[in-house]
Protein backbone atom coordinates (compact mmCIF):
# COMPACT_ATOMS: atom_id res chain seq x y z
CA UNK A 1 0.00 0.00 0.00
CA UNK A 2 2.88 2.29 0.78
CA UNK A 3 4.08 2.76 -3.14
CA UNK A 4 0.51 2.67 -4.55
CA UNK A 5 -0.02 5.61 -2.29
CA UNK A 6 3.27 7.53 -2.81
CA UNK A 7 2.85 6.72 -6.45
CA UNK A 8 -0.23 8.72 -6.46
CA UNK A 9 0.61 11.75 -4.45
CA UNK A 10 3.87 11.45 -2.30
CA UNK A 11 2.04 14.04 0.18
CA UNK A 12 -0.47 11.86 0.81
CA UNK A 13 1.18 9.43 1.96
CA UNK A 14 3.37 11.82 4.80
CA UNK A 15 -0.25 12.94 5.39
CA UNK A 16 -1.44 9.22 6.25
CA UNK A 17 1.74 8.90 8.45
CA UNK A 18 2.18 12.17 9.91
CA UNK A 19 -1.58 12.96 10.14
CA UNK A 20 -2.86 16.28 8.51
CA UNK A 21 -2.37 19.51 8.80
CA UNK A 22 -5.33 20.93 9.66
CA UNK A 23 -5.70 24.78 9.14
CA UNK A 24 -5.32 27.03 12.09
CA UNK A 25 -4.44 30.46 12.91
CA UNK A 26 -2.37 32.21 16.12
CA UNK A 27 -4.30 34.39 18.09
CA UNK A 28 -2.94 35.54 21.17
CA UNK A 29 -0.11 32.89 20.46
CA UNK A 30 -2.41 30.33 21.01
CA UNK A 31 -3.10 27.86 17.97
CA UNK A 32 -6.96 27.57 16.79
CA UNK A 33 -8.65 26.23 13.94
CA UNK A 34 -9.27 29.02 11.44
CA UNK A 35 -13.12 29.21 10.57
CA UNK A 36 -13.99 27.98 7.10
CA UNK A 37 -14.27 31.79 5.72
CA UNK A 38 -10.81 31.72 6.54
CA UNK A 39 -9.25 29.27 4.06
CA UNK A 40 -7.03 30.32 1.82
CA UNK A 41 -5.95 28.71 -1.15
CA UNK A 42 -3.28 26.68 1.11
CA UNK A 43 -5.55 25.65 3.64
CA UNK A 44 -7.90 24.13 0.58
CA UNK A 45 -5.11 22.04 -0.70
CA UNK A 46 -3.88 20.39 2.49
CA UNK A 47 -7.65 20.00 2.94
CA UNK A 48 -7.86 18.10 -0.73
CA UNK A 49 -4.94 16.20 0.47
CA UNK A 50 -6.47 14.74 3.41
CA UNK A 51 -10.02 13.45 1.99
CA UNK A 52 -8.07 12.31 -1.02
CA UNK A 53 -5.76 10.16 1.40
CA UNK A 54 -8.72 8.93 3.02
CA UNK A 55 -10.44 7.72 -0.05
CA UNK A 56 -7.35 6.16 -1.15
CA UNK A 57 -7.46 3.91 2.24
CA UNK A 58 -11.51 3.77 1.81
CA UNK A 59 -10.68 2.03 -1.73
CA UNK A 60 -8.66 -0.29 -0.54
CA UNK A 61 -10.94 -1.63 2.74
CA UNK A 62 -13.19 -4.70 2.95
CA UNK A 63 -16.66 -3.52 4.24
CA UNK A 64 -16.24 -4.75 7.51
CA UNK A 65 -12.51 -2.82 7.28
CA UNK A 66 -14.64 0.06 6.45
CA UNK A 67 -16.95 0.46 8.94
CA UNK A 68 -14.17 -0.26 11.53
CA UNK A 69 -12.61 3.24 10.47
CA UNK A 70 -15.36 5.35 8.48
CA UNK A 71 -16.19 7.32 11.32
CA UNK A 72 -12.98 8.69 12.16
CA UNK A 73 -11.55 11.76 10.57
CA UNK A 74 -7.81 11.04 9.95
CA UNK A 75 -6.17 8.95 7.64
CA UNK A 76 -3.93 8.57 9.89
CA UNK A 77 -5.76 7.38 12.78
CA UNK A 78 -7.66 5.06 9.97
CA UNK A 79 -4.36 3.23 9.12
CA UNK A 80 -3.15 3.31 12.81
CA UNK A 81 -6.60 1.78 13.96
CA UNK A 82 -6.53 -0.85 11.25
CA UNK A 83 -3.20 -1.82 12.18
CA UNK A 84 -4.55 -2.55 15.79
CA UNK A 85 -7.11 -4.68 14.36
CA UNK A 86 -4.98 -6.18 12.27
CA UNK A 87 -2.85 -7.67 15.17
CA UNK A 88 -5.09 -9.71 16.58
CA UNK A 89 -6.98 -10.88 13.82
CA UNK A 90 -7.10 -14.58 12.87
CA UNK A 91 -5.29 -13.69 9.51
CA UNK A 92 -1.75 -12.24 11.09
CA UNK A 93 -2.49 -15.58 13.22
CA UNK A 94 -2.30 -17.93 11.05
CA UNK A 95 0.06 -16.21 8.99
CA UNK A 96 2.33 -16.53 11.59
CA UNK A 97 1.84 -20.04 12.16
CA UNK A 98 2.60 -20.77 8.70
CA UNK A 99 5.59 -18.87 8.91
CA UNK A 100 6.54 -20.84 12.31
CA UNK A 101 5.74 -24.11 10.69
CA UNK A 102 7.03 -23.20 7.34
CA UNK A 103 8.49 -26.70 5.72
CA UNK A 104 8.43 -27.63 2.30
CA UNK A 105 6.11 -28.97 0.91
CA UNK A 106 5.96 -32.70 -0.96
CA UNK A 107 6.31 -32.39 -4.74
CA UNK A 108 7.65 -28.64 -4.46
CA UNK A 109 10.52 -27.60 -5.76
CA UNK A 110 12.57 -24.67 -4.19
CA UNK A 111 11.49 -22.01 -6.95
CA UNK A 112 7.82 -22.44 -5.15
CA UNK A 113 8.92 -22.76 -2.33
CA UNK A 114 10.30 -19.44 -2.05
CA UNK A 115 7.74 -18.06 -3.59
CA UNK A 116 5.29 -18.94 -0.72
CA UNK A 117 7.22 -17.94 1.56
CA UNK A 118 8.22 -14.45 0.39
CA UNK A 119 4.25 -14.53 0.15
CA UNK A 120 4.00 -15.22 3.84
CA UNK A 121 6.63 -12.66 5.16
CA UNK A 122 5.24 -9.97 2.62
CA UNK A 123 1.70 -10.56 3.80
CA UNK A 124 2.86 -10.18 7.52
CA UNK A 125 4.78 -7.21 6.85
CA UNK A 126 2.14 -5.45 5.15
CA UNK A 127 -0.03 -6.49 8.34
CA UNK A 128 2.82 -4.54 10.61
CA UNK A 129 4.26 -7.57 11.62
CA UNK A 130 8.36 -7.86 10.73
CA UNK A 131 10.64 -10.54 11.64
CA UNK A 132 14.04 -9.49 11.87
CA UNK A 133 17.53 -11.90 11.16
CA UNK A 134 18.19 -12.21 14.97
CA UNK A 135 16.34 -14.98 16.48
CA UNK A 136 16.88 -15.11 20.23
CA UNK A 137 16.15 -18.48 22.69
CA UNK A 138 15.64 -18.40 25.77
Amino acid sequence: MTIFIQSLDYQLWNIITNGPEIPIKLVDGQRILKMNNEFNDHDYKLLQLNAKAKRVIFCALSPSEFNCVSSLDSPKKMLDRLMVTYEGTNQVKDLVHDYELFTMLENENISSMYARFNDIINALKGLGKVYTNHVSYR
